[in-house]
């Protein structure tokens, strides 16, 4: 009797679990979810970030649908690992998450698609005609394992887009290292992560600049180098304006353009720009009018800045034949989602001129008065013993 009902117990614990097996082939996590359901189109969620695209999708309607995280995949490319998605059963509801890089390479490993778009300026950049954006665009889709003719599992499919503008106001913020950082928002779907400032001393771009506490002196040759890092090739770095200002909001202070397209002041100097992922510029040193009461003048540098796919690039640099005024950017259209401000220490400029050339050429000027003035004598001396001697020999002949 006891083995019969030792028997009918393990019997009824094998039904239990084929009707929970067939009833919820999702985690536990799913089975009490509001998730738990039929898939809808408001079951993903996209932040467009600024190095990555991430897609949250829920994983019980996954489930529901007979389906689980191995069937899922970007664009179908089931055969790659870096595809798939990674289950997270620890929120609430639960999700599958995916994840890739909008960089060079990681783009076209799921098939990922790129379209470059071009629109009329609008904000910030109304002034420019052609302004670029790039749409980053793809697919979560489902692999039915159905290995018959017919199957009665519905197929998933969970479309995604991000569109990041190509231009951008990059401002390096008073001005006075080698290098900067970017402070950088995930939610603003930009490349601006990509873009640094960077300025140096010589003209190779290899010695970082370094301001001393009583600033630069004036003419100071300063290069300039904006550069794009860990971008895809398709594209270059194009600045359309380069300006400086008092303060480090520019449309609080007073400015000056080093650069608006072709108009560009006397003493910059383009080298590079629209042909590379880095654009070189040089400016000499200079003092605002307004700090002329203050021992050391302190600017900041702002560059309007565009990304450019590398076969639009020579279309996209200034006509300088039929050039437009730049406006200057209103601290409203600085909120735009498209622009981003970096910031460093600042430059400061003396007063004086350069003291260490001055006294050089100070030292050049009076030995050469020196040296002059010991010729004269020399040679005043010179006709003076010629002359004695040419005296006393008619003196002797007479």
């Amino acid at each position: 009797m006891k083995t019969y009902r030792t028997m009918r117990l393990a019997i009824l614990v094998c039904q239990l679990g084929l009707i929970l097996r067939s009833e919820a082939q999702a985690p536990l996590a799913c089975i009490t979810s509001d998730t738990n359901r039929a898939p809808e189109n408001t079951d993903i969620s996209v932040d467009c970030g600024t190095e990555y695209m991430q897609m949250s999708i829920y994983i019980c309607p996954v489930y529901n649908a007979l389906y689980n995280e191995s069937l899922m995949a970007l664009n179908g490319q089931f055969n790659k690992a870096e595809c798939f998605g990674t289950p997270d059963f620890t929120v609430n509801p639960p999700v599958l998450k995916f994840k890739f890089s909008i960089n060079v390479n990681a783009l076209d490993v799921c098939g990922n698609r790129l379209e470059i778009t071009n629109d009329v300026g609008t904000g910030i950049f109304s002034d420019f005609s052609n302004v670029q954006s790039v749409n980053i665009s793809g697919v979560i889709s489902s692999l039915d394992p159905s290995a018959g003719t017919i199957t009665y599992r519905q197929q998933i499919l969970y479309m995604f887009s991000c569109r990041y503008p190509m231009q951008y106001l990059v401002n390096n913020t008073e001005l006075g290292v080698s290098g900067v950082s970017l402070a950088v928002r995930d939610n603003n779907g930009t490349f601006i992560s990509t873009l640094s400032m960077h300025l140096y001393e010589d003209r190779d771009y290899v010695d970082p600049l370094i301001v001393p506490p009583t600033g630069l002196n004036l003419k100071t040759r300063i290069y300039v180098a904006v550069k794009a890092t860990n971008l895809t090739d398709r594209f270059n770095v194009l600045l359309d304006r380069c300006y400086a200002s008092t303060h480090p909001i520019p449309s609080n202070s007073t400015f000056y353009d080093l650069f608006v397209g072709c108009t560009r002041d006397g003493q910059t100097l383009m080298e590079l720009n629209g042909d590379a992922q880095n654009a070189h510029f040089s400016f000499e040193a200079f003092r605002f009018v307004e700090h002329k009461n203050q021992t050391i003048s302190t600017f900041y540098l702002h560059c309007v800045t565009r990304l450019c796919q590398v076969a639009q690039c020579e279309d996209l640099k200034p006509d300088c034949s039929s050039r437009r005024k730049r406006a200057v950017p209103t601290s409203q259209e600085e909120d735009n989602n498209s622009v981003a401000t970096v910031s460093s220490p600042a430059i400061s400029v003396s007063s004086q001129t350069n003291a260490t050339e001055s006294e050089k050429r100070y030292n050049r000027t009076l030995k050469g008065v020196i040296g002059s003035l010991g010729f004269l004598t020399a040679l005043f001396v010179f006709i003076a013993v010629c002359l004695a001697l040419y005296i006393r020999k008619r003196k002797i002949m007479q």
